[in-house]
């Protein structure tokens, strides 16, 4: 649970920069999206880190697809097929080919904690499509909104596990500083922008690109050493963008058309 609280101080800056607070029902919808996007997501992503190897817990929130499918057609009533589940399938074991290594294990606290992270953004995501933003409010004000109820979740948890730096360097400073405006700020505003033009499924499919653009970086910067499986592994994920894409697609189609006929 490490950066908690630099989270809250990169989510206040942004609220003072709008300087604009919610109005009526918007107070318990900020409350309920900035828990489920960013309190209690980071906090159960972390606790699954920490409770056992990264790459099981990335493919188990991988999961996150399935149930954004599962809130949409009970919330937006919207329909999924069979080319929307085989998507999700063919990313997730993407991610494994990916992230997976042969000594892997498993506990109770982590696979909880990274089943119920899944399940907190897709419920964030599925809502906050839902729900879209108030009239006369910009996406910087509700990415605020959202970032702080996040922030003050996680200060009483940092304060309490976490101990507070002794000393800061000159590179520290620069690293706080880039994960507050490029890591979170830029990053939430594109996130949230994206909820409200893509569609949902299409949103949360495309965070299984977060392991392999690690992948890649680690390859490019890092140098390090791809295999074959973690090959077949990306190939997968890059494919089931394509068939989640398709199946949008065909799934708009065939909601236009009988408003067409």
């Amino acid at each position: 649970m490490e950066c908690c609280v630099p989270r809250v101080t990169r989510r206040l800056i942004l609220l003072v920069f709008c300087r604009r607070l919610p109005q009526g029902q918007w107070w318990w919808r900020a409350l309920v999206l900035g828990t489920l996007n960013i309190g209690a997501f980071f906090y159960l992503l972390f606790l699954a880190a920490y409770s056992m190897p990264g790459g099981i817990a990335a493919l188990l929130i991988s999961s996150q697809p399935l149930w954004v499918l599962l809130f949409g057609a009970v919330l937006l009533r919207q329909a999924f097929t069979a080319q929307h589940i085989l998507a999700c399938v063919v990313g997730a074991l993407g991610v494994a080919g990916l992230v997976i290594q042969s000594d892997a294990s498993l506990n109770v606290t982590g696979v909880s904690a990274s089943i119920l992270g899944a399940i907190c953004m897709a419920l964030g995501v599925v809502l906050a499509k839902h729900w879209g933003k108030p009239e006369g409010v910009s996406l910087l004000d509700l990415t605020g909104w959202q970032l702080t109820v996040g922030g003050i979740v996680l200060m009483p948890l940092a304060m309490w596990w976490e101990p507070f730096p002794q000393s800061m360097t000159m590179e520290n400073y620069l690293g706080l500083g880039f994960l507050c405006l490029v890591g979170a700020l830029l990053t939430y505003i594109i996130w949230f922008r994206s909820i409200q033009r893509l569609p949902a499924f299409l949103v949360s499919i495309i965070t299984l690109l977060s392991p392999l653009s690690a992948a890649a970086l680690g390859y490019l910067v890092l140098d390090e050493q791809l295999n074959l499986e973690q090959g077949i592994g990306a190939a997968l994920i890059i494919t089931s963008m394509f068939m989640a894409q398709r199946a949008a697609q065909s799934t708009q189609k065939k909601t236009q058309s009988p408003q067409t006929a």
